[in-house]
């Protein structure tokens, strides 16, 4: 109704105006509805009842060929011009518009479903001072709701306050990056007073001015002025829709965007019908078919003037023209009786047959076991099934990395200290070692895993060096804990990273239990120990690294530090240089097996140099001008001769088969564009770990400039490396394509490169890339690169980047993604693939396939894709070569009859000929042929090369196979003629009568066409063979069945060909010209076949002559991936944003909660987070309060 409502709207022009600002106030309904916001009802769908109709005949007519047959239906309905029923033309044609209308309610009442579920979700509205139960659909711009634990948040919110202690929400992101490590929210202080009491919730009506709807996910610019004041509101304290309320009891928020203006639905992008390249190219071929049929017609009907002005009139006395009827009007009726015989040149048939094959190969998809994931319980899905054959042309791959490469999940594998390297998973024999025993530890994380005995040892040993470096790792974080029950520790860290290494910590005896503002308590071996925190020194993306500083009960200062490792070493102590080299030996080791590393070190600090460091942080605290460098000068000051204690490694573990898949398909010849919203490091370091940048390539270029024109000048600098001979400006076909040739296309051709190369860029660059003025140098220096990777991208530029292919490259596009901030890119591309199984839905919801693992994508491209593709163009070529040839024969027979439009077979014959007679072996062939198995696909990935050339069905091919259908047409027709012209049978009886010839001519014709089908099918089934010989056998059944006196004596005037099969089928000399026939139609086909074969094989007929002479390649077996030689470090491991630091160290955290009750939500601005003021503990801030400098 929404939908109708603004449909009737735009139609009477009160269209809604761009918003340019929000402006809402809470709790006030009647104030809100006045800017005629959105409401909270969302719609996928494509029609609602209203609109069905009109709209999917519209977009069904949008083929030109259903437009054809409707204007043959039309001619049909005058009885002056038409040989055939027109209710089998009505018939057939509402036959395949009801399919595909089927087809598209079915899809539709899904997305109905679907989205009426989500809307008939309840939650908590404030409405009148009381919470009351709505529906999503109800709720409003404006309202308060109450969200709980585990439930999906509204619709965008800000936040106004939790139950969580300095009103904190913890939300997990699954459903919009894919990322399923918790973020944490935090309302204003203004706000968290209102606590949770409705009576003080209903009477705020705070003011909201904020940006108008957009699909930025990490940013929001806003104000909230509540009593005269005026506060700044940021993406910190809004919850997006799509989200889900973790680890908190519960929370109220003020709804901002509601329905379609969230960001989650602004990123759905606009839903495109999506048409394969064979259905334009069939747009434009039925048009070029329709231009030839009327040529042809009037030719014919130019014949049928000259035949009826010369010799027309000797054959009146027999046949009697019409009154009123004279040559020029016979000729054009003729025309149009022509225009109806011709037409099986593109019969309906042909586009109910692609249906049925397209719908047959989605459930080959649907039914793979070998793409099915078992731990999730997820099959691949083929949510389209139109789209089929261009999964075998794909150009370019767009993937998303976190939850699509890799699983987001960082594991602890090795370490070194003090000069000597942990974790090794094999021993001396390469055999793999036994996991070590935890159960020592009570308080060990029974899911972690190690495989070096030795390092339990050295601890328990107590090697003074280990044990420092496991407390570092317990102390040196902002990880938030969590115990639920007595020993059952949870970490909320913000990122992976830093969860893997307090879990390691963990597990090796140093426990990290709970920490306070102002204290740490770690369990120490068995031991209970609080730290004083004196200070947090928080990691940013310019320091790259983080320190705290303790005290022990004992009252020893020490600041534990952890990093990149380049930052690190410049500030080491000169004493460490020995140790430096041999954990470097081991970092570089370590960047081999891709792995993500940080450089553990510590100083010892003395307690008068810390009070005096402190008291000049307080100051540099409270400065307004110049707060950040004075503080970093701080920091740098202190954190320099530090001590090495060793280095960590994690994995950033990728999904399984991730650099095998993208290895495979390199060698397919398509490229892969790694679109990601992460740091530059973390994607550089995963794209070394997939292969996709490697050593030996000859350079990795880094395009990183802040200006537009040095983003040019980088672009330029590395296409004159790869290809110091390539023009200024690129070369740009101009050409027209699509149907009548409207749409003008541009098309920028690569320049030759030599080697490999990669192009690494960052979002800012980016941005300017995008520009008009630069777009043409982006995409000619990323095509010349093998890889392509770009961080910190937006949803918005990712769609924007397959666009920008798609216009210039006229190749076939795939994105991939498994988070809502890559549904823009799925809907941009030709192909969307979403990854199911763990993380959000969002990118399944809104993809043409779905699957649970990056690794089934080679399948579904190799194996799927290419066979589709392959049994489509197939399949094209052949029902053209015997529809042509079918058609061709009707030409040649109107020189003998007149130019009188009369058939030259069987009524009968005709009607079945697509129907009954040939359309089961042709989609027995397009639903089971292959050249070679899947696992030689495997074998021969360059088979899919094919493919994206467009190789096996174009413009050229179709040529070819009318040049082939004229050929066998005109011996199809004229041996026969030339075999029964003044012959005799056996008994002395003349057997030339027309219905003797049509018999004959049409039995030849269906036996050239299953022969030619024959030398087309590389795979034999049992299928196969039945749909064959039971179609010939169905032929000659019905044959003789109509030709019976049986048949004759019940409806004479429909069955005619009485006794005619019965007395020609037994003469020798028809069976002989049938043997000639085929003979000459298929020596031609099968002689160039193989002189092609010898002189110009293809590499099907190199892998297809290897298949006959070698054995079936055995499945590779699973082998680890080889340790490669870095001349780099691995990206170093750590938050991808600002830490905790501010957080941790704040004033009233992590209250101890009693059990039942909590306190009261603090009343005041107590927070230095709120206040937005540097760390301190509040120990220090007492101390020095009275000391100002």
């Amino acid at each position: 109704m929404v939908s109708a409502v603004s449909f009737f709207g735009r139609l009477c022009g009160r269209q809604k105006k761009k918003e340019e600002e929000r402006r809402l106030r809470a709790n006030d309904r009647h104030f809100n509805l006045s800017y005629r916001y959105a409401d909270n009802a969302i719609r996928t769908s494509k029609y609602n009842v209203f609109t069905f109709l009109p709209l999917n005949l519209f977009e069904q007519f949008r083929r030109l060929a259903n437009c054809f047959f409707l204007f043959l239906f039309t001619l049909q309905l005058i009885p002056q011009i038409s040989s055939l029923a027109w209710f089998t033309t009505a018939a057939l044609l509402t036959v395949v518009l009801s399919i595909t209308a089927v087809k598209d309610a079915t899809d539709d009442i899904n997305r109905h479903r679907s989205d009426k579920e989500v809307n008939n979700r309840e939650v908590s509205v404030l409405i009148n001072g009381e919470l009351q139960r709505e529906k999503w659909m109800n709720v409003q711009v404006g309202d308060v709701v109450q969200l709980e634990n585990n439930q999906f948040v509204t619709a965008d919110l800000l936040l106004l306050s939790s139950r969580e202690p300095l009103n904190l929400v913890y939300v997990e992101t699954a459903e919009l990056d894919g990322e399923t490590n918790l973020k944490v929210k935090q309302a204003l202080t203004v706000t968290g007073q209102l606590g949770g009491a409705t009576e003080v919730l209903a009477s705020f009506h705070g003011e909201v001015r904020c940006e108008p709807p957009n699909n930025r996910l990490d940013k929001f610019k806003g104000t909230l002025r509540v009593d005269g004041q005026t506060y700044s509101l940021d993406n910190d304290k809004v919850l997006l829709r799509g989200c889900t309320v973790r680890n908190t009891e519960w929370c109220f928020g003020l709804v901002i965007f509601a329905g379609p203006d969230t960001k989650l639905m602004q990123n759905s992008g606009k839903t495109t019908f999506k048409r394969t390249g064979i259905d334009h190219l069939m747009n434009v071929l039925v048009l070029g078919i329709f231009v030839s049929l009327l040529a042809m017609c009037s030719i014919l009907a130019v014949g049928h003037a000259i035949w009826d002005t010369k010799e027309g009139s000797a054959f009146t006395v027999f046949l009697p023209g019409e009154p009123g009827v004279d040559a020029p009007l016979s000729s054009f009726l003729t025309f149009w009786s022509y225009v109806i015989l011709l037409n099986t040149v593109v019969p309906m048939s042909l586009f109910v047959s692609v249906e049925v094959i397209r719908l047959g190969n989605s459930f080959y998809i649907d039914w793979d076991r070998k793409m099915y994931y078992p731990k999730c319980d997820t099959p691949a899905q083929a949510r389209t099934t139109t789209l089929n054959e261009e999964l075998g042309q794909i150009k370019y791959i767009f993937s998303d990395k976190t939850g699509t490469l890799t699983q987001n999940i960082m594991t602890f594998n090795k370490c070194s200290i003090n000069g000597r390297n942990y974790g090794e998973l094999l021993d001396l024999s390469g055999q793999k070692k036994e996991e070590v025993d935890f159960s020592w530890n009570q308080l060990a994380d029974p899911k972690f895993t190690f495989h070096d005995q030795s390092l339990v040892e050295t601890i328990k040993e107590g090697n003074t060096e280990a044990q420092a470096f496991f407390r570092l790792l317990a102390l040196c974080h902002t990880v938030m804990p969590e115990e639920k029950t007595e020993g059952e520790l949870f970490y909320q860290a913000q990122s992976p990273d830093e969860g893997a290494l307090v879990t390691a910590a963990r597990n090796f005896g140093f426990v990290f239990r709970s920490r306070t503002p102002e204290t740490i308590t770690v369990m120490e071996m068995g031991t209970w120990i609080t730290y004083d925190l004196l200070a947090v020194l928080d990691f940013n993306n310019e320091r790259k690294r983080m320190s705290v500083i303790v005290r022990t009960p004992e009252g020893r200062l020490t600041l534990y530090c952890k990093g990149a490792d380049a930052i690190i070493y410049e500030r080491l102590h000169s004493s460490c240089s020995k140790l430096m080299g041999a954990t470097s030996e081991h970092l570089d080791e370590y960047a081999g097996d891709g792995l993500r590393t940080l450089v553990l070190a510590y100083k010892d600090l003395d307690e008068r140099y810390v009070k005096e460091w402190m008291r000049r942080h307080h100051k540099a605290s409270i400065t307004v001008d110049g707060r950040d460098e004075k503080l970093d000068r701080l920091y740098d000051e202190i954190e320099k001769d530090l001590l090495l204690l060793g280095a960590t490694a994690v994995e950033d573990k990728l999904q399984d088969g991730v650099p095998q898949t993208i290895e495979q398909l390199a060698k397919a010849d398509i490229k892969m564009w790694v679109l990601t919203g992460d740091k530059q490091e973390t994607a550089e370091n995963i794209g070394y770990s997939c292969n996709m940048l490697r050593e030996e390539m000859k350079d990795v270029f880094v395009v990183s400039a802040s200006t537009a024109e040095g983003v040019k000048e980088e672009l330029r600098s590395a296409r004159k490396i790869m290809c110091p001979t390539a023009a200024e400006e690129p070369t740009v076909t101009k050409a027209r394509a699509g149907l009548f040739w409207l749409q003008k296309t541009d098309t920028v051709h690569d320049d030759q490169v030599e080697g490999e190369y990669a192009l690494v860029m960052n979002g800012h660059s980016l941005a300017f890339a995008l520009e008009k003025d630069l777009e043409l140098e982006l995409l000619r220096t990323a095509c010349m690169c093998q890889t392509v990777i770009c961080c910190r991208v937006t949803p918005l530029q990712k769609a924007r980047v397959v666009e920008l292919v798609k216009k210039y490259k006229q190749a076939v596009t795939l994105a991939i993604g498994d988070g809502a901030n890559d549904v823009s890119m799925i809907k941009a591309a030709h192909i969307g693939v979403g990854i199911s199984g763990q993380e959000g839905m969002q990118a399944v919801l809104s993809s043409d396939y779905s699957f649970a693992q990056f690794r089934y994508l080679q399948r579904l491209l190799l194996v799927h894709g290419r066979w589709s593709y392959l049994r489509m163009c197939k399949f094209l070529q052949y029902f053209f070569y015997k529809n042509f040839t079918f058609t061709f024969v009707h030409v040649w027979y109107a020189f003998f009859c007149g130019f009188s439009a009369q058939t030259v077979y069987d009524q009968w014959f005709v009607s079945m000929y697509n129907v009954l007679y040939t359309l089961l072996p042709v989609v027995g062939m397009s639903l089971f042929d292959q050249d070679v198995n899947d696992r030689w696909s495997f074998q021969h990935p360059q088979l899919y090369s094919s493919g994206p050339l467009s190789v096996y069905f174009n413009k050229k091919s179709f040529v070819r196979c009318v040049m082939h259908s004229c050929y066998s047409s005109l011996v199809v027709f004229f041996i026969p003629w030339a075999a029964m012209h003044d012959t005799v049978r056996d008994d002395g009886k003349d057997v030339a009568d027309y219905q003797s010839f049509a018999l004959l001519v049409q039995t030849c014709l269906l036996i050239v066409v299953n022969m030619q089908l024959c030398l087309d099918t590389y795979y034999w089934t049992a299928v196969n063979q039945l749909f064959m010989w039971g179609s010939l056998a169905i032929y000659f059944a019905t044959t003789f069945t109509m030709h019976s006196n049986d048949m004759f004596f019940i409806f004479a005037s429909v069955f005619p060909f009485v006794g005619t099969a019965r007395s020609s089928l037994n003469q020798p000399n028809v069976w002989l010209t049938i043997f000639l026939t085929c003979l000459l139609c298929g020596l031609p086909v099968m002689a160039c076949r193989f002189m092609i074969l010898q002189l110009r094989p293809t590499i099907i007929d190199k892998v297809r002559h290897k298949v006959r002479t070698e054995t079936l390649p055995a499945p590779e077996p699973r082998r680890p991936p080889a340790r490669r030689t870095s001349t780099r470090r691995s990206s170093y491991a750590f938050s991808h944003t600002q830490g905790y630091g501010d957080l941790v160290t704040s004033r009233r955290f992590l209250l101890k909660r009693p059990l039942k009750s909590r306190p009261a939500l603090f009343d005041k601005m107590g927070s230095p987070l709120a206040q937005n003021q540097p760390t301190m503990t509040e120990e220090f801030r007492l101390q020095f309060a009275g000391n100002p400098l």
